[in-house]
């Protein structure tokens, strides 16, 4: 089998060296370290405001070892104070200072362990919350999407899901780089950070309960290893692979795959019609890009149609699947259409319908 270039795939799992785990779209816009930071600002601000309340009254305090306080017993005072460590060395013996400390260097306290004890508690619920969602999430999950590979050819077979009325919600995007993840979470999709080739990540991202795969991977051996893991681990998905040289389509389809679309032959055909015909390049490009002008859909023969010719029908016909078998409009067994029958026809994008998942 031709290998060719350096896959990206593989090459993330080398330099990274990530474990493989589910990321869920983050709900948080704050970045943690600036949350860490806040906190620890405004630690210091209590700390500070407590030594200047004890300076400024230090003739009412009494040390042990020199019955005198200056400013460094302040900030010691105000440190074990807040930190409710307490030598007594240096304790307020004036009626004023004992109110002071009653009144501002009590609620100060509490203030203060309460700005270290929640963030140590915040990070702690953070993760249960975390924790909660991903448990959530798995329960939830059936009949979703896995998208191997989020590069360009991925992000356009999402876009073109998506588009045909696929939640972001039912995709999942599997990649070993954590910046082709944070990207993907940032664009509201789950993610799972991982070698698609692993059964283990693959596991992770549900692929046994998926309904579809689609395997975008920069390298052929990587898509056809991918291809005979997802199938070893669902028999019924649909699963859908690009490679990049055509003399490698048949391997793939052994390995498991329903359909190959070979990118380097197809994008050549397409620069082909274009140089012989500049506006049957135009048509077909705008048939493959989804949700503008025209769009090539498959859908149901409807109640209204059976019985009647392919020509006969709302919609411009370019061919019939009955069963397994694909018919051409012009073939004459295409008609009369059958209500088992499902019809691949032309139209415009704005009469595009989202498409039914469940069926």
């Amino acid at each position: 089998m031709k290998l060719p270039g350096h896959d990206a795939m593989a090459r993330g799992a080398d330099e990274h060296l990530v474990t493989s785990r589910v990321k869920l779209p983050r709900r948080i816009v704050e970045r943690p370290l600036r949350q860490v930071a806040k906190r620890v600002m405004m630690a210091l601000g209590v700390l500070a405001l407590t030594v200047l309340i004890v300076w400024s009254d230090r003739t009412g305090y009494h040390d042990n070892s020199d019955n005198s306080v200056d400013f460094l017993d302040s900030v010691y005072y105000a440190t074990v104070t807040l930190s409710t460590t307490g030598y007594g060395e240096i304790v307020p013996y004036s009626a004023g200072a004992r109110l002071t400390n009653v009144l501002l260097v009590t609620p100060l306290r509490v203030l203060f362990l309460i700005i270290l004890v929640g963030t140590t508690l915040e990070v702690l619920t953070e993760r249960t919350r975390e924790e909660w969602r991903l448990n959530r999430w798995r329960l939830r999950l059936r009949e979703h999407t896995v998208i191997v590979g989020f590069g360009t050819k991925g992000r356009s077979a999402i876009q073109t899901l998506t588009a045909t009325g696929l939640k972001k919600e039912q995709v999942i995007v599997v990649d070993p780089s954590t910046k082709v993840i944070e990207a993907a979470n940032a664009e509201g999709y789950v993610g799972v950070i991982g070698d698609a080739t692993r059964s283990d990540v693959l596991i992770r991202a549900e692929v046994q309960k998926a309904r579809q795969i689609v395997i975008a991977t920069q390298r052929d051996d990587t898509a056809v290893l991918v291809a005979l893991t997802a199938r070893q681990l669902n028999r019924g998905a649909k699963i859908v692979a690009a490679v990049r040289e055509e003399e490698n389509a048949p391997l793939l389809r052994q390995s498991g795959a329903d359909a190959v679309i070979t990118s380097a032959s197809a994008a050549g055909r397409l620069l082909g019609l274009s140089v012989l015909s500049p506006s049957a390049g135009t048509v077909m490009e705008d048939l493959i890009q989804q949700g503008s002008g025209l769009d090539l859909i498959e859908r149901p023969v409807t109640k209204a149609e059976v019985g009647r010719s392919v020509r006969e029908t709302d919609d411009l016909v370019v061919s019939v699947l009955r069963g397994h078998r694909l018919i051409g409009y012009d073939d004459p067994a295409a008609s009369p259409l059958q209500l088992t029958d499902r019809v691949i026809t032309i139209v415009r994008a704005s009469n595009v319908q989202p498409l039914n998942t469940s069926e």
